[in-house]
């Protein structure tokens, strides 16, 4: 039987992995894809909010001449927490079921290649994060093949019209990349003023670029349907027809707690997040604890790599004084 599985081998699953094994705990994790997986699926060039030292886990610094680390530098990073860590993970294992069993919990996983794998353990941290459900349209086309809620580069994008839906750093930062590409871009948002998260620096180029015309902006505006070769955009109750080759809708994600709810997990009523203690980040399941974006409620981005690398700290601890 393992001492502590943790689920997802996020910065917020290794974190976790790193402060029990300073403190004599040698964690398993089991992680459906690559190490860091959400970091790895953001978009290609994309840089990140924070500067190097708040996203540090393990106590190894995080080196970069940049203000703000990239995509990059970021897989680089933890890929090598990882490794000098000597961290047990097992890669492309997807966890299926956890049942609280004898004072423990027993495991259900498949790999990629089909096969069913049991474990056990004494306790449970499930780590994962949320890019894995995004917050959908819920319009007639959203299926269609030329809709996504993923954007990787702008690229493939050129010279097409593209439609960009949301108001928050992603969606502005897809705009950008994609204007400059020399993509038609339209970005539908439902708020009357972009996000108050923009990041500071990009704001402004962003801005003039509305401005100048380069990018359109529709504010207080929803998609009421998609079809091949348009959109249908309502406006301050008014509904148009525009031309469309893309639909990019980066309206954010949600996290999956169908795992932790099939074991008895509790949910709060008002906000969605799972009880726990936030000292220890124990659910209401006891031994059955939860680290970084997976804590949060309805609002995901309350949680992120910034305060999600403490939880560890927490669990290790609580886990150790038993």
């Amino acid at each position: 039987m393992e001492q502590v599985i943790i689920i997802g081998a996020g910065p917020c699953g290794l974190s976790a992995a790193s402060e029990l094994k300073e403190k004599g705990i040698e964690p398993l994790i089991i992680e459906k894809g690559s190490i860091v997986d959400s970091i790895y699926r953001y978009p290609t060039f994309l840089q990140f909010h924070s500067t190097p030292e708040l996203l540090e886990i393990g106590g190894i610094p995080f080196v970069t001449p940049n203000e703000k680390p990239t995509r990059l530098e970021g897989l680089t990073y933890y890929r090598t927490v990882a490794e000098r860590k000597e961290l047990r993970i097992r890669l492309y294992e997807r966890v299926l079921a956890i049942r609280p069993e004898d004072g423990g919990f027993e495991l259900d996983s498949e790999d990629r290649y089909g096969r069913k794998h049991t474990y056990r353990a004494k306790h449970v941290i499930v780590a994962t994060g949320y890019f894995d459900q995004p917050n959908c349209l819920q319009v007639p086309g959203e299926e269609l093949p030329h809709v996504s809620h993923y954007f990787q580069e702008a690229h493939p994008y050129a010279k097409m019209k593209v439609a960009v839906v949301g108001g928050n750093n992603s969606a502005v930062d897809a705009a950008l990349e994609l204007e400059r590409v020399g993509a038609k871009v339209t970005v539908i948002y439902r708020g009357s003023e972009l996000s108050p998260y923009v990041k500071a620096w990009v704001r402004p180029l962003f801005e003039s670029a509305v401005n100048k015309g380069k990018i359109r902006m529709l504010f207080s505006s929803q998609i009421t349907e998609i079809g091949e070769g348009f959109i249908m955009v309502e406006s301050e109750g008014e509904v148009s027809r525009l031309e469309n080759d893309f639909v990019l809708a980066l309206t954010g994600f949600r996290p999956d707690r169908q795992l932790l709810q099939a074991c008895g997990v509790e949910l709060d009523e008002e906000t969605g997040a799972p009880r726990h203690n936030p000292e220890t980040m124990e659910t209401n399941v006891p031994n059955l604890f939860i680290a970084g974006v997976i804590a949060a409620g309805s609002r995901a981005n309350e949680i992120f790599i910034e305060n999600g690398r403490f939880h560890g700290r927490s669990i290790a601890q609580a886990i150790i004084e038993r």
